[in-house]
């Protein structure tokens, strides 16, 4: 690991002190100003630190404005010592008294020219940077900066950002890195020009990819060929070595630089005397360099935070890693020109000028080209390969349409000059389809008749009507994005031939950022600031599943803190200033970077966390910036669950059917969908899509279409759910402002419910061209972000009053646009989802044990666990019977009934058994196969089982062929033991013990510990007695009580659910031996009773009913947590944000 100097030799004494007075300013907060001051009268100290200060304070808590500061301001006042007074502005000017350092501030203000900042790490530097490149950005334009140089730590993950910032503000950005040897030498790289960004790419690549994720390791040798295009800046330690020096002016002659950088530590003086001499015997020129950490000395306490979080130690005894005062931030042009000699910081802007790569414009990007066979150029083999697929989808004939949107889709993908692309993605689907791999593209790309001719997409964008321009836009200089989805169990098997196609130099992930949440924040801070780690657990605690804030003073009492102690507000302050910083980064969930040169001339390239995967520093909003081509390689459950079940089908249920032959617009599908019996069918299956389906009763493919997009924020948010469903159920007269809005709102009865209708909504009323209406799609996502949508409003308004709308109408359609926000949903993403929607709901229908046992085979995946998968299944008449050792496989299967025509019966798998190997399954099925098991010791013996998977066994009661019930089980198991070959075939005698069987509650007890599930009696049936004595209803009273009616309900608590659009209401579902009930609670409510919210296994609700369209729901008006009667039961709960 590269060795970090995080902080020089000259700030190591004033750390030193700075530990000793935190102690002090813990109990004593004027001690803190003792050390500055103490023994000096009024005037020395005012001639000490140069002005009137305020009164330290340690918390924000009175003024939220201010930083929280840690009680650390005293390490402030040793910036100043009185034999380093020289170096301060003084009221009455003073004397240097080491050469030229000091120059009167009224001369130096206006004398410098110019000064680019050189060695500056944003929060991209993780851990170290406490401000982000667009506060430094700001910052540097705010002090007239020339350049800033964003120099993060042997990375480029923040330079993207940098580069937004930077177009932003106007100042210059230079690109570079700081490394650290692994000898301890320590550079500032920077891009001189296209070569040089290459050569860092690479540099930062090898020190990346021969360490552990996180990490870096780079040696001198790396440094051999001299980094050709680079400008090199040496940050000397505290004893500089010529060595050192002559070892980089031999390799960087021209391009080495020493770096000065001073933050008035008490030798300051005596530090650039000796780099200036340093610097003129080795013949090169100095420079100064801040070695910035913060935009502002506000985030000091942030920064010595991140620092003692970075070394797993509290700031108390962080000591000499904390910097000893807040000096490295940008400073003002006076604060420099009273620091630095003026030719040591006219040299920064001569060195910015040398830097001529420009990001954006000299990257050079391209596709990989080696898909197009001999004989063909890119456009004509793709041209092949589109009209191969024409007649494969329209065996019959394509139509005009269709051949128009062809011809007009291959014309603009050819101008872009996208044909690679396409030809990728077309084989990467070819492969996962010659592996039987289940595939389908979804997104912008199902706007395609190209890729839906490819076979990449499931849609046909020409008979639905989709809009071409969603996807790709003739105005719009960005690349295309197609995602397409694979069988989640089998995804891997696509990603390896992507790697062993184009080779790790020229493939990689794409990566994500994690960033800081409100619990890790406040957990990471509290541990910082040096609490138990119990008072950290609780503290944890306080911040709530969906909570995006710092614990507010309610939950702090909660758990027994004083939110108005010292501690309590530094915690909450800096945990508020430390949300959202970058933690880490991790893998995208499948976006992957494809180039024709290797991907880390372009942006490095480093491990990931899991083996054989590799990851560019560049997250998806990065590459759409730099216009590089992803492809999104996405895992999905319900097409592992799919095949499954069409497998199932095809060997046992004598079925041969595919996704495409699946019969269409069936009547008993429909009529299933529309009761809201759809637990386990993709995408409808949560409580507000189940409450939905009865009232607006799907009875088409294009009803499915609007369901999967109804129950979404954005209609929400732009108050569309409600008029739609008034004018489906004939309560409200359809109307259209105009025949070409007709066109346009006709399937959705007037209502816009998808992006692609804002978009043909701007183009037909007010005039805008689709590169325009999709730049307002673009800008709908963002708005809330970055205000983008006001400059969308008066050229709306405009457009439409002109083509004779009225302008309330125009003022309604502009308030619904805002309300899409960032979730409104595209008609071809909500189509491609609609198919699988449709396909599972058909074989759950028809096919429920096939179904059952697909979901099952394919978890984790969906809204629903094992418990109310296996309730679902019995509750549509399919037979499930336990795990046995005698009949289980690792996967859950079907067995044959008496009744042939019955459905088959559900076998649950050795793989519900918890903690329960799949190798040691695969030796059962193995040795059950060649005879079968006669005693437990046989079963030892020839499946090789240890004590802990026969264990395992026995608590599961999955021995019950060999061992009789549970608890005898137990007693043989721990007996049980191998034979050894001698023996081998011989039974031992076996003194029988009476042991008496398991009680219901202990047999329902064990199977929740042991499976998750029960197939015996239901843990409410077992209390119902306690629960009807405290007047508790069943799930079956609650189905037949009228609306509005008072009720009392206890269940097990399935699923927890509070969407970011629902206004802090929480959607719960609880369950009990008869059903399922939904509960809504109010966010006052959830905020009374948040611990049994959250904490409950049992909970009772006391409430109304609410029942109106077929949907029916408990309203809460108080929750009780009755957990402990379940004496320790193990359930456990889905909770969804």
């Amino acid at each position: 690991m590269a060795a970090r100097a995080d902080a020089g030799g000259d700030q190591a004494a004033g750390a030193r002190r700075a530990a000793s007075h935190l102690a002090a300013a813990a109990t004593d907060p004027v001690a803190r100003l003792r050390p500055a001051t103490a023994g000096r009268s009024g005037t020395d100290r005012k001639r000490l630190v140069g002005r009137r200060r305020r009164p330290p304070r340690l918390l924000p808590g009175a003024d939220p404005r201010r930083p929280a500061c840690l009680g650390l301001q005293a390490r402030r006042q040793h910036r100043c010592p009185a034999d380093a007074a020289g170096l301060v502005r003084m009221s009455t000017p003073v004397e240097p008294t080491h050469g030229r350092l000091l120059l009167h501030e009224a001369d130096h203000g206006s004398a410098l020219q110019g000064y680019a900042e050189l060695h500056c790490l944003s929060d991209f530097s993780f851990g170290r940077g406490a401000s982000n490149a667009a506060e430094l950005f700001e910052r540097a334009r705010q002090q007239g900066y020339a350049a800033l140089a964003i120099t993060d730590e042997c990375s480029l993950a923040g330079i993207v950002r940098a580069l937004e910032a930077s177009r932003e503000t106007g100042v210059k950005l230079v690109v570079g890195s700081e490394v650290t040897l692994e000898d301890g030498l320590k550079l500032v790289l920077l891009v001189e020009d296209r070569a040089g960004y290459a050569r860092l790419c690479r540099l930062v690549t090898q020190g990346r990819r021969r360490s552990a994720k996180g990490e870096y390791r780079l040696l001198r040798e790396d440094l051999e060929d001299g980094l050709p295009g680079l400008l090199v800046l040496w940050v000397p330690g505290a004893g500089p070595s010529r060595e050192d020096g002559h070892w980089l002016r031999e390799r960087f002659d021209g391009r080495l630089w020493l770096a000065v950088e001073l933050h008035r530590s008490a030798d300051d003086a005596r530090r650039l005397q000796e780099l200036q001499s340093l610097a003129r015997d080795l013949g090169i020129p100095a420079v100064a360099s801040g070695d910035v950490h913060m935009h502002v000395r506000g985030r000091r306490a942030l920064q010595d935070t991140m620092t003692a979080i970075r070394h797993r130690t509290t700031v108390s005894r962080a000591g000499a890693r904390l910097f000893a005062n807040g000096e490295r931030h940008l400073r003002t042009p006076r604060a420099l020109a009273a620091m630095y000699p003026r030719e040591l910081l006219e040299e920064t802007t001569r060195i910015a000028a040398r830097c001529r790569f420009r990001l954006d414009q000299d990257l050079g990007y391209q596709y990989p080209r080696e898909l197009v066979p001999e004989g063909h150029s890119a456009q004509t083999w793709l041209r092949q390969l589109v009209e191969d697929g024409v007649r494969e989808r329209w065996p019959e004939g394509e139509g005009e349409e269709a051949r128009a949107l062809i011809e007009k889709e291959l014309a603009l993908v050819h101008k872009k000059g996208y044909e690679p692309y396409f030809l990728t993605v077309h084989d990467i689907v070819r492969f996962a389809r010659s592996r039987g791999i289940l595939c389908q593209g979804r997104g912008s790309a199902a706007n395609s008749v190209v890729c839906y001719a490819l076979g990449v997409t499931a849609i046909d964008p020409a008979r639905m009507g989709l809009l071409f321009e969603r996807f790709i836009s003739e105005e719009r200089n960005e690349p295309p994005d197609i995602d397409i989805d694979f069988e989640h169990e089998r995804r891997e098997e696509v990603i390896q031939y992507l790697y062993q196609r184009y080779g790790r130099e020229r493939a990689a992930l794409a990566a994500t950022v994690i960033r800081y949440r409100a619990r890790s924040a406040v957990r990471d801070v509290a541990r910082a600031l040096g609490l138990p780690e119990d008072q950290v657990a609780q503290l944890a605690g306080c911040v709530g599943h969906w909570s995006s804030h710092a614990p507010p003073p309610e939950r702090l009492r909660e758990r027994g803190f004083d939110p108005g102690s010292r501690a309590m507000r530094q915690l909450v302050a800096l945990a508020g200033e430390l949300m959202g910083k970058p933690r880490h980064l991790s893998q995208h969930v499948g976006g992957f970077v494809i180039s024709e040169q290797p991907l880390h001339q372009l942006v490095p390239v480093e491990n990931a966390a899991m083996a054989e995967r590799t990851i560019i520093q560049w997250d998806k909003d990065d590459l759409d910036t730099m216009g590089l081509l992803k492809v999104d390689v996405l895992a999905l459950g319900m097409l592992t669950c799919i095949r499954k079940a069409l497998d199932l089908m095809r060997a046992q249920r004598g079925r041969d059917l595919e996704m495409a032959t699946i019969p269409a617009e069936d009547p008993a599908t429909y009529a299933m969908v529309q009761r809201g019996d759809v637990v386990g069918v993709f995408q409808v299956e949560s409580r507000a899509q189940m409450a939905m389906l009865p009232r607006l009763k799907p009875a088409t493919f294009y009803d499915l279409v609007i369901e999967v997009a109804i129950v979404r924020p954005g209609p929400i948010q732009g108050g569309m759910i409600h008029p739609y469903l008034r004018r489906r159920q004939g309560l409200e007269p359809v109307d259209y402002p105009s025949e070409a809005l007709r066109k346009v709102l006709q399937r959705t009865l007037g209502v816009p419910l998808f992006q692609e209708q804002v978009m043909r909504i701007a183009m037909e009323a007010a005039g805008y061209t689709p590169g325009q209406a999709d730049q307002l799609r673009r800008d709908m996502a963002a708005w809330k972000r970055r205000g983008g949508l006001e400059k969308h409003r008066d050229a709306l308004l405009a457009g439409m009053n002109a083509r004779g709308y009225t302008t309330a109408f125009a003022e309604r359609l502009f308030e619904q646009i805002q309300g899409f926000g960032d979730y409104g949903f595209p008609e071809s993403h909500a189509a491609s989802f609609a198919l699988l929607t449709y396909v599972s709901a058909w074989i759950k229908c028809h096919e429920p044990a096939v179904f059952s046992c697909a979901l099952l085979n394919s978890l984790p995946m969906g809204f629903y666990l094992p418990p109310q998968l296996v309730a679902d299944a019995r509750r549509a008449g399919v037979e499930v019977r336990p795990v046995d050792l005698r009949y289980s496989d690792w996967d859950c299967t079907l067995e044959t009934r008496d009744d042939a025509a019955a459905q088959p019966a559900l076998r649950l798998g050795l793989r519900m058994i918890t903690g329960l190997r799949e190798d040691a399954a695969a030796r059962i099925m193995a040795a059950r196969a060649q005879a079968p098991f006669r005693d437990l010791d046989d079963l030892v013996h020839r499946a090789d089982l240890d004590r802990g998977s026969l264990a395992k066994l026995a608590e599961a009661a999955a021995l019950r062929g060999l061992a009789g019930h549970r608890h005898r089980a137990r007693w043989q198991s721990a007996g049980a033991q191998k034979q050894l070959p001698l023996f081998a075939g011989t039974q031992a005698r076996e003194t029988r013990i009476a042991i008496p069987p398991p009680s219901a509650y202990e047999d329902t007890r064990a199977d929740y510990a042991s499976t998750g599930l029960t197939l015996g009696a239901h843990p409410l049936a077992l209390l119902r007695r306690q629960l009807q004595q405290r007047r508790y209803r069943r799930a079956r009273e609650l189905a037949e009580l009228p609306n509005g009616r008072h009720a009392r309900y206890a269940g097990l608590v399935v699923l927890r659910q509070r969407p970011q659009t629902a206004s802090g209401v929480t959607f719960m579902t609880l369950e009990d031996e008869t059903g399922m009930v939904n509960v809504v609670v109010w966010r006052a409510l959830a905020e009374r009773d948040r611990r049994a919210l959250l904490e409950s296994q049992l909970m009772a609700v006391e409430g109304r009913m609410e029942a109106a369209d077929g949907t029916r729901h408990l309203i809460a008006t108080r929750l009780e947590n009755l957990s402990p009667l379940l004496d320790n039961l193990a359930t456990t709960s889905r909770d969804f944000r």
